[in-house]
């Protein structure tokens, strides 16, 4: 029964950094202070947008989906600004999707194609390839 418990664990801990990648570590978006949380979004600022595409709607989906951490938690959104009904509650860890993780790195905003800051991160504004994760 030991050997079993232990060989589970180990299973376990092998599926860990995906099943458990539910937030990027060194995101500064997310701040944790006093018990409380605090989380921006990227700010829409000057951009043009157009007209939410709701993340219910599965065409709407056709770039990948952004993955970004709000005050709800992660979300997969059809943008980057997770503007009110974009956003969905994440899958990630049950469901693979093409997927970009956006993330605030020193005071900038970035997308990063895996849930680590230390790879494949670009600004913003640049293209990112999604990666099915």
């Amino acid at each position: 029964m030991r050997l079993l418990h232990i060989a589970l664990t180990l299973a376990w801990l092998a599926l860990a950094p995906d099943a458990l990648a539910q937030f990027v570590k060194g995101n500064e978006a997310v701040k944790v202070a006093g018990g409380s949380k605090k989380v921006e979004t990227p700010p829409v600022g000057n951009a043009l947008l157009a007209k939410p595409c709701p993340a219910a709607n599965p065409a709407c989906s056709g770039g990948g989906w952004k993955m970004v951490e709000t005050s709800e938690g992660l979300m997969e959104c059809t943008e980057v600004y997770a503007r009110p009904t974009t956003c969905r509650k994440s899958t990630y860890g049950s469901e693979k999707l093409p997927r970009v993780w956006v993330v605030k790195l020193s005071d900038a905003w970035q997308q990063c194609q895996l849930p680590d800051i230390a790879k494949s991160c670009v600004p913003l504004k640049s293209l990112q390839t999604t990666v099915v994760q």
